[in-house]
Protein backbone atom coordinates (compact mmCIF):
# COMPACT_ATOMS: atom_id res chain seq x y z
CA UNK A 1 0.00 0.00 0.00
CA UNK A 2 1.27 3.48 -0.93
CA UNK A 3 -0.17 6.72 0.37
CA UNK A 4 -1.89 8.68 -2.36
CA UNK A 5 -2.31 5.62 -4.59
CA UNK A 6 -5.23 3.30 -5.36
CA UNK A 7 -3.73 0.50 -3.23
CA UNK A 8 -4.52 2.67 -0.19
CA UNK A 9 -8.19 1.90 -0.85
CA UNK A 10 -8.18 -1.48 -2.63
CA UNK A 11 -5.84 -4.46 -2.67
CA UNK A 12 -7.18 -5.96 -5.91
CA UNK A 13 -10.23 -6.41 -8.11
CA UNK A 14 -11.88 -8.98 -10.34
CA UNK A 15 -14.51 -8.17 -12.96
CA UNK A 16 -16.78 -9.88 -15.47
CA UNK A 17 -19.90 -9.40 -17.56
CA UNK A 18 -22.97 -10.86 -15.89
CA UNK A 19 -24.68 -13.69 -17.74
CA UNK A 20 -28.41 -14.43 -17.90
CA UNK A 21 -28.12 -17.37 -15.50
CA UNK A 22 -26.46 -15.15 -12.88
CA UNK A 23 -29.07 -12.39 -12.79
CA UNK A 24 -32.46 -13.81 -13.70
CA UNK A 25 -34.16 -15.73 -10.85
CA UNK A 26 -36.36 -17.61 -13.34
CA UNK A 27 -33.17 -19.03 -14.85
CA UNK A 28 -31.33 -19.77 -11.63
CA UNK A 29 -31.67 -19.40 -7.86
CA UNK A 30 -28.07 -20.31 -7.15
CA UNK A 31 -26.91 -16.97 -5.59
CA UNK A 32 -23.34 -18.06 -6.26
CA UNK A 33 -20.39 -17.29 -8.49
CA UNK A 34 -18.06 -20.10 -9.43
CA UNK A 35 -14.70 -19.73 -7.71
CA UNK A 36 -12.43 -19.63 -10.72
CA UNK A 37 -8.69 -19.02 -10.43
CA UNK A 38 -9.12 -15.27 -10.89
CA UNK A 39 -11.36 -15.15 -7.82
CA UNK A 40 -8.86 -17.20 -5.84
CA UNK A 41 -6.20 -14.57 -6.58
CA UNK A 42 -8.41 -12.02 -4.87
CA UNK A 43 -9.86 -14.07 -2.00
CA UNK A 44 -7.27 -16.78 -1.39
CA UNK A 45 -8.08 -20.41 -0.57
CA UNK A 46 -9.12 -20.15 3.08
CA UNK A 47 -12.82 -20.34 3.92
CA UNK A 48 -14.38 -16.92 4.61
CA UNK A 49 -17.73 -17.11 6.37
CA UNK A 50 -20.14 -14.16 6.50
CA UNK A 51 -17.60 -11.76 5.06
CA UNK A 52 -18.73 -8.14 5.44
CA UNK A 53 -19.68 -6.89 1.96
CA UNK A 54 -21.15 -3.75 0.51
CA UNK A 55 -23.21 -4.23 -2.65
CA UNK A 56 -23.40 -1.14 -4.88
CA UNK A 57 -25.56 -0.48 -7.93
CA UNK A 58 -24.51 2.27 -10.34
CA UNK A 59 -26.55 3.21 -13.38
CA UNK A 60 -26.44 5.93 -16.01
CA UNK A 61 -27.07 9.43 -14.62
CA UNK A 62 -25.82 8.33 -11.17
CA UNK A 63 -28.96 6.46 -10.20
CA UNK A 64 -27.11 4.50 -7.53
CA UNK A 65 -27.81 2.82 -4.21
CA UNK A 66 -26.08 0.37 -1.91
CA UNK A 67 -26.88 -2.40 0.56
CA UNK A 68 -24.69 -3.91 3.26
CA UNK A 69 -24.71 -7.70 3.47
CA UNK A 70 -22.43 -10.74 3.77
CA UNK A 71 -20.90 -13.32 1.45
CA UNK A 72 -19.30 -16.69 2.10
CA UNK A 73 -16.27 -17.98 0.19
CA UNK A 74 -15.94 -21.74 0.51
CA UNK A 75 -14.80 -24.98 -1.11
CA UNK A 76 -17.86 -27.11 -1.85
CA UNK A 77 -15.53 -30.17 -1.96
CA UNK A 78 -13.37 -29.30 1.03
CA UNK A 79 -13.65 -32.90 2.32
CA UNK A 80 -12.42 -34.34 -0.97
CA UNK A 81 -8.71 -35.31 -0.80
CA UNK A 82 -7.81 -34.15 -4.32
CA UNK A 83 -10.57 -32.02 -5.82
CA UNK A 84 -11.77 -28.53 -4.96
CA UNK A 85 -14.74 -26.48 -6.15
CA UNK A 86 -14.74 -22.94 -4.78
CA UNK A 87 -17.84 -20.79 -4.76
CA UNK A 88 -18.79 -17.31 -3.61
CA UNK A 89 -22.23 -17.40 -2.03
CA UNK A 90 -24.32 -14.26 -1.52
CA UNK A 91 -27.78 -13.62 -0.14
CA UNK A 92 -30.52 -12.16 -2.30
CA UNK A 93 -30.32 -8.37 -2.25
CA UNK A 94 -31.68 -5.31 -4.06
CA UNK A 95 -28.45 -4.69 -5.99
CA UNK A 96 -28.29 -8.12 -7.62
CA UNK A 97 -32.04 -7.97 -8.25
CA UNK A 98 -31.50 -4.73 -10.19
CA UNK A 99 -28.74 -6.25 -12.38
CA UNK A 100 -29.23 -7.20 -16.03
CA UNK A 101 -27.34 -9.56 -18.29
CA UNK A 102 -24.38 -7.69 -19.80
CA UNK A 103 -23.92 -5.38 -16.81
CA UNK A 104 -20.41 -5.20 -15.39
CA UNK A 105 -19.74 -6.91 -12.06
CA UNK A 106 -16.70 -5.76 -10.07
CA UNK A 107 -15.49 -7.44 -6.88
CA UNK A 108 -13.02 -5.22 -5.05
CA UNK A 109 -11.26 -5.99 -1.78
CA UNK A 110 -10.49 -3.23 0.70
CA UNK A 111 -7.31 -3.29 2.87
CA UNK A 112 -9.62 -3.86 5.87
CA UNK A 113 -10.73 -7.16 4.32
CA UNK A 114 -14.19 -5.84 3.47
CA UNK A 115 -15.45 -6.78 0.02
CA UNK A 116 -17.21 -4.31 -2.28
CA UNK A 117 -19.35 -5.80 -5.04
CA UNK A 118 -20.31 -3.24 -7.66
CA UNK A 119 -22.85 -3.80 -10.41
CA UNK A 120 -22.69 -1.10 -13.07
CA UNK A 121 -25.00 -0.64 -16.05
CA UNK A 122 -23.65 -1.72 -19.42
CA UNK A 123 -22.18 1.04 -21.63
CA UNK A 124 -22.79 3.68 -18.97
CA UNK A 125 -20.55 6.55 -17.90
CA UNK A 126 -20.06 4.84 -14.55
CA UNK A 127 -18.82 1.71 -16.33
CA UNK A 128 -16.26 3.75 -18.30
CA UNK A 129 -15.06 5.42 -15.12
CA UNK A 130 -14.55 2.18 -13.18
CA UNK A 131 -12.89 0.39 -16.10
CA UNK A 132 -10.41 3.28 -16.27
CA UNK A 133 -9.92 3.50 -12.49
CA UNK A 134 -9.10 -0.18 -12.05
CA UNK A 135 -7.26 -0.61 -15.35
CA UNK A 136 -9.69 -3.27 -16.58
CA UNK A 137 -10.02 -4.43 -20.19
CA UNK A 138 -12.13 -2.03 -22.24
CA UNK A 139 -14.56 -4.87 -22.99
CA UNK A 140 -14.56 -7.24 -19.97
CA UNK A 141 -15.54 -10.81 -20.83
CA UNK A 142 -18.14 -13.07 -19.20
CA UNK A 143 -15.35 -14.77 -17.25
CA UNK A 144 -13.54 -13.11 -14.35
CA UNK A 145 -10.46 -10.95 -14.97
CA UNK A 146 -8.13 -10.24 -12.05
CA UNK A 147 -6.32 -6.95 -11.56
CA UNK A 148 -3.80 -6.65 -8.76
CA UNK A 149 -2.40 -3.35 -7.59
CA UNK A 150 1.25 -4.22 -7.47
CA UNK A 151 4.31 -4.30 -9.77
CA UNK A 152 3.85 -0.73 -10.97
CA UNK A 153 0.12 -1.08 -11.72
CA UNK A 154 -0.93 1.08 -8.76
CA UNK A 155 -2.73 4.22 -10.00
CA UNK A 156 -1.94 7.56 -8.35
CA UNK A 157 -4.96 9.36 -6.92
CA UNK A 158 -5.30 12.41 -9.15
CA UNK A 159 -8.40 14.48 -9.79
CA UNK A 160 -10.20 11.83 -11.89
CA UNK A 161 -9.52 8.97 -9.45
CA UNK A 162 -10.60 11.14 -6.52
CA UNK A 163 -13.82 12.02 -8.38
CA UNK A 164 -14.69 8.36 -9.02
CA UNK A 165 -13.84 7.15 -5.51
CA UNK A 166 -16.05 9.81 -3.97
CA UNK A 167 -18.87 8.78 -6.31
CA UNK A 168 -18.48 5.33 -4.75
CA UNK A 169 -18.81 6.88 -1.30
CA UNK A 170 -15.15 6.33 -0.41
CA UNK A 171 -13.62 9.23 1.51
CA UNK A 172 -10.13 10.33 0.51
CA UNK A 173 -7.46 10.42 3.21
CA UNK A 174 -5.79 13.82 3.35
CA UNK A 175 -2.13 13.71 4.48
CA UNK A 176 -1.93 17.46 5.14
CA UNK A 177 -4.74 18.02 7.68
CA UNK A 178 -2.66 20.18 10.04
CA UNK A 179 -1.63 22.49 7.20
CA UNK A 180 -5.24 22.84 6.01
CA UNK A 181 -6.50 23.55 9.53
CA UNK A 182 -3.92 26.31 9.96
CA UNK A 183 -5.01 27.95 6.71
CA UNK A 184 -8.65 27.79 7.79
CA UNK A 185 -8.19 29.38 11.23
CA UNK A 186 -9.51 32.83 10.15
CA UNK A 187 -12.93 31.35 9.30
CA UNK A 188 -13.50 29.84 12.79
CA UNK A 189 -15.73 27.11 11.41
CA UNK A 190 -18.02 29.52 9.52
CA UNK A 191 -18.49 29.31 5.74
CA UNK A 192 -17.81 32.46 3.70
CA UNK A 193 -19.54 33.11 0.36
CA UNK A 194 -18.58 30.79 -2.48
CA UNK A 195 -16.77 33.60 -4.33
CA UNK A 196 -14.77 34.51 -1.22
CA UNK A 197 -13.82 30.89 -0.58
CA UNK A 198 -12.70 30.31 -4.18
CA UNK A 199 -10.60 33.47 -4.04
CA UNK A 200 -9.09 32.26 -0.75
CA UNK A 201 -8.25 28.89 -2.33
CA UNK A 202 -6.40 30.60 -5.17
CA UNK A 203 -4.50 32.95 -2.86
CA UNK A 204 -3.30 30.03 -0.74
CA UNK A 205 -1.94 28.33 -3.85
CA UNK A 206 0.25 31.17 -5.18
CA UNK A 207 2.54 28.90 -7.20
CA UNK A 208 -0.28 28.16 -9.68
CA UNK A 209 -0.16 30.53 -12.67
CA UNK A 210 -3.12 30.10 -15.08
CA UNK A 211 -1.19 31.58 -18.03
CA UNK A 212 1.32 28.72 -17.73
CA UNK A 213 -1.41 26.11 -18.14
CA UNK A 214 -5.10 26.95 -17.69
CA UNK A 215 -5.96 23.25 -17.68
CA UNK A 216 -3.58 22.40 -14.84
CA UNK A 217 -4.52 25.58 -12.94
CA UNK A 218 -8.23 24.76 -12.93
CA UNK A 219 -7.68 21.25 -11.55
CA UNK A 220 -5.17 22.49 -8.97
CA UNK A 221 -7.54 25.18 -7.71
CA UNK A 222 -10.54 22.83 -7.66
CA UNK A 223 -8.63 20.12 -5.80
CA UNK A 224 -7.22 22.58 -3.27
CA UNK A 225 -10.59 24.21 -2.64
CA UNK A 226 -12.21 20.79 -2.22
CA UNK A 227 -9.67 19.87 0.46
CA UNK A 228 -10.16 23.18 2.25
CA UNK A 229 -13.94 22.88 2.03
CA UNK A 230 -14.03 19.36 3.45
CA UNK A 231 -11.88 20.39 6.43
CA UNK A 232 -14.01 23.46 7.11
CA UNK A 233 -17.12 21.32 6.73
CA UNK A 234 -15.65 18.78 9.16
CA UNK A 235 -15.25 21.45 11.84
CA UNK A 236 -18.69 22.97 11.20
CA UNK A 237 -20.48 19.59 11.30
CA UNK A 238 -18.50 18.48 14.33
CA UNK A 239 -19.59 21.60 16.23
CA UNK A 240 -23.22 21.07 15.21
CA UNK A 241 -23.22 17.41 16.27
CA UNK A 242 -21.73 18.29 19.63
CA UNK A 243 -24.54 20.82 20.14
CA UNK A 244 -26.99 17.97 19.56
CA UNK A 245 -30.45 17.79 17.99
CA UNK A 246 -33.01 18.29 20.72
CA UNK A 247 -36.49 19.79 20.83
CA UNK A 248 -39.17 20.25 23.47
CA UNK A 249 -40.37 16.74 22.66
CA UNK A 250 -36.94 15.11 22.98
CA UNK A 251 -34.59 14.07 20.17
CA UNK A 252 -35.14 16.21 17.08
CA UNK A 253 -34.98 13.57 14.35
CA UNK A 254 -36.50 15.84 11.69
CA UNK A 255 -33.99 18.55 12.55
CA UNK A 256 -31.12 16.10 12.14
CA UNK A 257 -32.43 14.90 8.76
CA UNK A 258 -32.89 18.48 7.52
CA UNK A 259 -29.38 19.38 8.63
CA UNK A 260 -27.94 16.32 6.89
CA UNK A 261 -29.71 17.27 3.66
CA UNK A 262 -28.43 20.84 3.92
CA UNK A 263 -24.86 19.51 4.20
CA UNK A 264 -25.30 17.40 1.07
CA UNK A 265 -26.92 20.25 -0.87
CA UNK A 266 -24.15 22.66 0.12
CA UNK A 267 -21.53 20.21 -1.18
CA UNK A 268 -23.24 19.90 -4.55
CA UNK A 269 -23.93 23.60 -5.01
CA UNK A 270 -20.47 24.70 -3.87
CA UNK A 271 -18.67 22.53 -6.43
CA UNK A 272 -20.60 24.12 -9.29
CA UNK A 273 -20.02 27.66 -8.04
CA UNK A 274 -16.32 26.99 -7.43
CA UNK A 275 -15.88 25.80 -11.01
CA UNK A 276 -17.51 28.96 -12.35
CA UNK A 277 -15.44 31.24 -10.09
CA UNK A 278 -12.12 29.63 -11.07
CA UNK A 279 -12.99 29.60 -14.76
CA UNK A 280 -13.92 33.28 -14.50
CA UNK A 281 -10.44 33.99 -13.08
CA UNK A 282 -8.80 32.05 -15.93
CA UNK A 283 -10.72 33.91 -18.62
CA UNK A 284 -9.85 37.26 -17.03
CA UNK A 285 -6.17 36.30 -16.82
CA UNK A 286 -6.20 35.78 -20.60
CA UNK A 287 -7.93 39.15 -21.20
CA UNK A 288 -10.98 37.59 -22.80
CA UNK A 289 -14.07 39.72 -23.26
CA UNK A 290 -17.25 38.06 -22.02
CA UNK A 291 -20.43 38.41 -20.03
CA UNK A 292 -21.37 36.13 -17.18
CA UNK A 293 -24.96 34.97 -16.59
CA UNK A 294 -26.35 37.54 -19.04
CA UNK A 295 -29.92 37.18 -20.28
CA UNK A 296 -30.53 35.90 -23.83
CA UNK A 297 -33.84 34.50 -25.18
CA UNK A 298 -36.65 33.32 -22.91
CA UNK A 299 -34.75 34.56 -19.84
CA UNK A 300 -31.98 32.00 -20.43
CA UNK A 301 -28.65 32.82 -18.79
CA UNK A 302 -25.63 31.04 -20.29
CA UNK A 303 -22.75 30.80 -17.83
CA UNK A 304 -20.30 32.63 -20.11
CA UNK A 305 -21.18 34.54 -23.28
CA UNK A 306 -18.50 35.90 -25.65
CA UNK A 307 -18.09 38.81 -26.20
CA UNK A 308 -21.18 39.80 -24.18
CA UNK A 309 -24.83 40.83 -24.00
CA UNK A 310 -24.55 44.01 -26.11
CA UNK A 311 -22.98 42.17 -29.07
CA UNK A 312 -25.36 39.23 -28.69
CA UNK A 313 -28.44 41.42 -28.96
CA UNK A 314 -26.96 43.55 -31.77
CA UNK A 315 -28.57 42.32 -35.00
CA UNK A 316 -25.58 43.68 -36.99
CA UNK A 317 -23.04 41.61 -35.05
CA UNK A 318 -22.05 38.41 -36.89
CA UNK A 319 -23.47 35.26 -35.32
CA UNK A 320 -20.30 33.40 -36.32
CA UNK A 321 -18.34 35.66 -33.97
CA UNK A 322 -20.46 34.71 -30.94
CA UNK A 323 -19.62 31.90 -28.54
CA UNK A 324 -20.94 30.56 -25.27
CA UNK A 325 -19.88 27.92 -22.79
CA UNK A 326 -22.00 26.20 -20.16
CA UNK A 327 -20.30 25.00 -16.99
CA UNK A 328 -21.31 21.86 -15.08
CA UNK A 329 -19.04 20.07 -12.63
CA UNK A 330 -20.85 16.85 -13.57
CA UNK A 331 -22.87 16.38 -16.75
CA UNK A 332 -25.28 13.52 -16.13
CA UNK A 333 -28.37 14.21 -18.23
CA UNK A 334 -28.22 17.95 -17.46
CA UNK A 335 -26.02 18.72 -20.47
CA UNK A 336 -29.18 19.08 -22.58
CA UNK A 337 -30.08 22.22 -20.61
CA UNK A 338 -27.25 24.03 -22.42
CA UNK A 339 -28.87 23.40 -25.81
CA UNK A 340 -31.69 25.87 -25.09
CA UNK A 341 -29.36 28.70 -24.04
CA UNK A 342 -28.23 31.43 -26.46
CA UNK A 343 -30.35 30.32 -29.42
CA UNK A 344 -28.39 32.50 -31.88
CA UNK A 345 -25.33 30.29 -31.34
CA UNK A 346 -25.88 26.91 -33.05
CA UNK A 347 -22.59 25.31 -31.99
CA UNK A 348 -22.22 25.49 -28.23
CA UNK A 349 -19.53 24.51 -25.74
CA UNK A 350 -19.86 22.77 -22.39
CA UNK A 351 -17.10 22.51 -19.80
CA UNK A 352 -17.24 19.72 -17.25
CA UNK A 353 -14.94 17.91 -14.82
CA UNK A 354 -16.65 14.54 -15.19
CA UNK A 355 -14.26 11.80 -16.33
CA UNK A 356 -15.12 9.00 -18.73
CA UNK A 357 -18.54 10.05 -20.03
CA UNK A 358 -20.02 7.23 -22.10
CA UNK A 359 -19.67 7.15 -25.89
CA UNK A 360 -23.47 7.09 -26.21
CA UNK A 361 -23.64 10.42 -24.38
CA UNK A 362 -20.80 12.09 -26.28
CA UNK A 363 -22.19 10.93 -29.64
CA UNK A 364 -25.50 12.54 -28.73
CA UNK A 365 -23.70 15.75 -27.77
CA UNK A 366 -21.97 15.82 -31.14
CA UNK A 367 -25.27 15.24 -32.93
CA UNK A 368 -26.69 18.32 -31.17
CA UNK A 369 -23.70 20.54 -31.98
CA UNK A 370 -22.37 20.57 -28.42
CA UNK A 371 -18.58 20.54 -28.00
CA UNK A 372 -17.33 19.04 -24.73
CA UNK A 373 -14.44 20.86 -23.03
CA UNK A 374 -12.39 19.27 -20.22
CA UNK A 375 -9.00 19.90 -18.60
CA UNK A 376 -6.43 17.98 -20.64
CA UNK A 377 -5.57 15.62 -17.75
CA UNK A 378 -9.10 14.20 -17.83
CA UNK A 379 -8.97 13.35 -21.55
CA UNK A 380 -7.16 10.10 -20.76
CA UNK A 381 -10.25 8.76 -19.00
CA UNK A 382 -12.04 8.76 -22.37
CA UNK A 383 -11.65 6.30 -25.24
CA UNK A 384 -9.15 6.95 -28.03
CA UNK A 385 -11.99 7.77 -30.42
CA UNK A 386 -13.51 10.28 -28.00
CA UNK A 387 -10.16 11.96 -27.34
CA UNK A 388 -9.82 12.98 -30.99
CA UNK A 389 -12.96 15.10 -30.54
CA UNK A 390 -12.54 16.52 -27.04
CA UNK A 391 -11.33 20.08 -26.53
CA UNK A 392 -9.21 21.28 -23.59
CA UNK A 393 -9.38 24.68 -21.90
CA UNK A 394 -6.33 26.09 -23.67
CA UNK A 395 -7.87 25.19 -27.05
CA UNK A 396 -11.13 26.85 -26.08
CA UNK A 397 -9.30 30.02 -25.05
CA UNK A 398 -7.44 29.99 -28.36
CA UNK A 399 -10.79 29.65 -30.16
CA UNK A 400 -12.11 32.76 -28.36
CA UNK A 401 -8.90 34.71 -28.97
CA UNK A 402 -9.23 34.07 -32.72
CA UNK A 403 -12.80 35.34 -32.59
CA UNK A 404 -11.70 38.29 -30.48
CA UNK A 405 -9.29 39.46 -33.19
CA UNK A 406 -12.28 39.83 -35.50
CA UNK A 407 -14.30 41.83 -32.96
CA UNK A 408 -12.03 44.85 -33.35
Amino acid sequence: MRKGFLSEYFTGVTAKRLSVVEVHPESSNQHEFNGVEELKKLLGKERLTNMSTRFVWLGEENRGFSEDSYVTWYDARERHPRRSEYRLYFKSNSVIERANAGDLLILAKRPSGELVIIVVAKESTEENQLVWLFGLPAMPATSFTYRGLENGRDKEIGFAARFILEELGIGIEEPEIDKLDKLLEPFQGVFPTTAEFSSFARKTLPEVIPQDSPDAALLAWMTHEEKLFRRLEHHAVDNRLHAGFLSDKGTDVDGFIQYSLSVQNRRKARAGYALEHHLDEIFRSFDLKYGRQVVTEHNSKPDFLFPGAREYHDSAFLKSDLSMIGVKSTCKDRWRQVLSEAAKIPDKHLLTLEPGISENQTKEMQAHGLQLVLPSELHRTYTDVQQTWLMDIYEFIDHIKKQQKRWG
